[in-house]
């Protein structure tokens, strides 16, 4: 039988640091336009409560975000100890192309596949490069689909790369704006006969007909701005709503087709959205199993430091997790964990992994 294993992994986390601190002369305003009054500290103070989020990451201004996605696929590649020219596919999961810094034009041609292939020197034409859009959901989808090349033997090797600079694509006087980050994760998914390793199951839903909107490009709040500039959007607590009501189930889904009781799972790899809406998620998901209360140990966060990044916090959270890089975090081979994301779309999605 064949298996998809994690061969290698690697993340770009970026150097710049915005402490919550660092938008306290930022002026923010309402969906309707109006200004909001409220006093910055107190804005900030309740923003962490609810997200956990005190910083996050932005790339250097020459960066965008294929150059994030070369880094974390040098990285892996490296770690692997392979030859690129030896790679079947490479899929990069993005949503916004590469955005130049001072602007929030998309530039998506050619594909940041593409690009990150050249900036590798991959020669190899029957190495298949191309981009994913699949909202935050991406990384992992794209996951999905390397896994098919692999199990029905059209591939041996993939390198799949989330990466994104949302820094660059949202309202500088949206309160949301605090949430979202740059970053860029890898993964060498390789195909292996023999041991038991690998991706068990996985399972993904879309929920178009009511939820599409919920993850959008609008105009900014701030009236004074040109309604023809457009930025990401976030009708936050329906997405909220959405989260809680539809990923525990997706979760359980994708457990009960790998056979896989939730009591064997060693860690829940959740994408980094909110922290208190994570934490929930994972309440509900053990409700569900009739359990009340989860060990918090199950699921490691990145969010406080981190801030959203979209598409690259589950494989950078693999990445860390196998690096030991989370404090009381670990694995051993044997250990069962889930990926599992939610985002634009709306799209969910989920996978049962044995290392």
């Amino acid at each position: 039988m064949i298996r998809s294993v994690i061969a290698a992994t690697g993340s770009c986390i970026p150097e710049g640091v915005l402490h919550n601190e660092d938008f306290l002369s930022a002026r923010f305003f309402t969906k309707e336009g109006a200004a909001i009054e409220q006093e910055p500290a107190l804005l900030l103070d309740r923003f962490r409560a609810i997200t956990g989020i005190a910083a996050r990451r932005y790339a250097r201004p020459e960066q965008t975000a294929s150059d994030l996605g070369v880094l974390a696929a040098q990285q892996a590649l490296s770690s692997a100890g392979i030859d690129a020219e030896t790679l079947d596919y490479l899929i990069v999961a993005q949503n916004f192309g590469d955005v130049r810094h001072g602007s929030n034009r998309v530039d998506q041609v050619p594909s940041l596949a593409s690009r990150i292939k050249a900036r590798l020197a991959i020669q190899n034409p029957n190495c298949v490069a191309y981009d994913m859009a699949f909202g935050c959901p991406g990384w992992v989808e794209a996951l999905i689909q390397a896994n098919y090349y692999i199990r029905s033997g059209d591939a041996k090797r993939c390198l799949v790369i989330g990466t994104e600079t949302l820094s660059r694509v949202v309202d500088p006087h949206d309160r949301d704006t605090l949430l979202f980050s740059d970053g860029s994760g890898a993964v060498v998914l390789e195909a292996r006969h023999e041991g038991t390793a690998g991706i068990l199951a996985h399972h993904t839903q879309t929920h178009a007909y009511q939820y599409a909107g919920l993850l959008q490009m609008d105009k900014s709040y701030n009236p004074a701005y040109s309604a023809a500039d457009r930025f990401m959007k976030m009708e936050g607590r329906k997405l909220y709503e959405f989260a809680l009501q539809h990923v525990p189930a997706v979760v359980k889904t994708a457990l009960e087709k790998a056979q896989v009781p939730l009591t064997q799972i060693r860690k829940v790899l959740i994408h980094q959205a909110n922290e208190k809406m994570d934490v929930a998620i994972l309440e509900r998901l053990f409700q569900l199993y009739g359990e009340s209360h989860p060990n918090p140990a199950l699921m490691p966060m990145t969010i406080s430091w981190l801030g959203n990044s979209s598409v690259a916090t589950v494989p950078t959270l693999v990445d860390l997790l196998l690096k030991d890089q989370l404090d009381g975090h670990h694995v051993e081979p044997g250990d069962h964990v889930v990926l599992a994301s939610v985002g634009a779309g709306m799209n969910i999605n989920a996978v049962v992994y044995r290392f």
